[in-house]
């Protein structure tokens, strides 16, 4: 009887990988049919949504970062809404206010709060750098409480819900950094790199012409919170967990004794603890898309950059030298090695995972 349970738990957990698979490629395919190339920006997006994280899309002008995220959300049965951050856009623009109305039988006057844009499942926060820091402050209680307070009261927002914001890296004026605290807040900071000349030849002659493409829904919000669910669900053996806390430790010159030497001459502050986390949520996410079980190191790996790029703050001999964020995790990519790990935990993780 027993044996049978647990074929049937093995068959049930092998067909929710391959539905996982399926629909990640579904989706990939219905976004290639607008988007040319950039797959490594897209699995990080289908990483985020699938993992409940929001994510920071970074790119020069022209790169086509509005339209992914537009995309992703046709390719999903669920609310999306575009908030273009500017310079006088005021918190209560993006969250909702309250109103008066007057009822005319009873002549009462009653306060009714109307929801702003910021109620939907998928947000583009649209440059989001461009908007002053108390309006930018105003999504930090959506981002991690998934709700919206006014006058008092509290408001839920949708499930699934998602932050996918914009910036642009070379246009300063006029902008305003975000503050460490809401970066951390964002569990992907995603970079788009320029197309190829092939895949930028394919854009000019796809844009140019009178061609026009629908994008179909591949799933929709009940599907998108059950795919969340059996992302937790990915067993992480204890080593690989310690791998990651030990990546995310080693960019902190304040908490370990013996940092690495590029984290001592470059870095000023480190990677927090939800780095540790996010490194952990990232990696399950790229093994159900794999097709894999389980998490290994080599999956941490894979998300490292993504995940840690913008929580290691560089100081000014950095920006002197030219190292970049990259380049410091780069060398703690080489530096932190799984065989470092205690073997005793190790072969114990082993036997439980078997």
């Amino acid at each position: 009887m027993n044996s049978d349970n647990t074929q049937n738990q093995d068959r049930d957990i092998e067909e929710s990988i391959q539905r996982i698979s399926q629909a990640a490629a579904d989706m990939k395919r219905q976004l290639h049919r607008v988007i040319i190339g950039q797959d490594e920006v897209i699995e990080q997006l289908l990483i985020a949504i699938f993992s409940g994280g929001h994510a920071l899309v970074v790119g020069v002008p022209g790169l086509a970062k509005t339209l992914l995220i537009r995309t992703i959300a046709q390719s999903l049965k669920l609310d999306f809404s575009r908030i273009q951050f500017t310079p006088d856009l005021m918190p209560s623009d993006m969250t909702g206010t309250e109103v008066i109305e007057e009822d005319r039988s009873s002549g009462t006057r009653n306060l009714r709060f109307v929801k702003g844009p910021v109620f939907a499942n998928i947000v583009l926060a649209d440059e989001i750098n461009r908007t002053p820091p108390k309006t930018q402050a105003a999504l930090l209680e959506a981002m991690q409480e998934r709700q919206v307070t006014a006058g008092g009261e509290k408001h839920s927002l949708p499930e699934p819900f998602f932050v996918l914001a914009t910036q642009n890296p070379i246009e300063q004026e006029g902008t305003y950094p975000l503050p460490e605290a809401q970066l951390d807040r964002f569990m992907l900071n995603i970079q788009v790199a320029y197309p190829s000349e092939n895949e930028e030849l394919q854009v000019v002659q796809q844009t140019t012409s009178d061609r026009t493409v629908e994008v179909e829904p591949v799933l929709d919000g009940p599907e998108v919170e059950s795919i969340q669910q059996l992302v937790r669900q990915v067993p992480v053996a204890d080593h690989v967990a310690a791998y990651a806390v030990r990546l995310a430790r080693s960019s902190r010159i304040r908490d370990i004794a013996n940092p690495p030497k590029i984290v001592a001459d470059y870095v000023s502050w480190g990677a927090g603890p939800r780095a540790s986390q996010f490194l952990v949520m990232a990696a399950k996410a790229k093994a159900l898309l794999e097709g894999e079980h389980h998490v290994t190191p080599d999956h941490i790996r894979q998300v490292a950059h993504p995940v840690l790029r913008h929580r290691i703050l560089l100081n000014f001999n950095a920006e002197a030298d030219g190292i970049g964020t990259d380049d410091v995790i780069n060398e703690l990519l080489d530096e932190v090695s799984i065989d470092d790990l205690d073997e005793r935990t190790r072969r114990h993780m082993d036997e439980v995972t078997r």
